[in-house]
């Protein structure tokens, strides 16, 4: 069975894939978009990006697998409302982690730049790897020990 993981806006669509289940390191991750054809004249520029960032407590880091820029403005244009596929092999690590401190999690992203510097951001999350989530460990009590 396969299962897409899909994030749509009024504005563009993002679909990851297989996602129902975790990818491996090593596998090709495959997904597509589009951007609303209502809102072609309004979307100019689009950044689709493969990347992972953590959550939680600290610091958050991030770090880009996969960066596409696309324009339609210039010689080089493109119709953003054509459905375009990407790929991209996926690295070793970071595996994804669902911790009780902090979070390390997977996502295509869709970034579309609008009129007067405004910015939408669209994400379709996946697993890399097969990481069980943490647990609070079990507290024993005076009668149990």
């Amino acid at each position: 069975m396969r299962v897409t993981s899909t994030n749509q806006s009024p504005l563009a669509d993002l679909r990851i894939e297989d996602a129902g289940s975790p990818f491996a390191p090593g596998d090709v991750v495959r997904g597509s978009f589009a951007v609303s054809a209502q809102h072609t004249g309004e979307v100019r520029v689009v950044e689709l990006s493969v990347l992972w960032y953590t959550a939680g407590k600290g610091d958050e880091d991030f770090g880009v697998h996969f960066f596409q820029r696309y324009t339609a403005e210039g010689p080089e244009g493109v119709e953003l409302s054509r459905r375009r596929e990407f790929r991209t092999m996926l690295p070793e690590q970071p595996l994804s982690y669902d911790g009780l401190i902090v979070k390390v999690c997977w996502c295509a992203r869709l970034r579309m730049f609008l009129p007067r510097g405004r910015q939408q951001v669209l994400e379709a999350p996946f697993s890399l790897g097969d990481v069980a989530p943490a647990r609070l460990p079990k507290l024993v009590s005076a009668e149990e020990g």
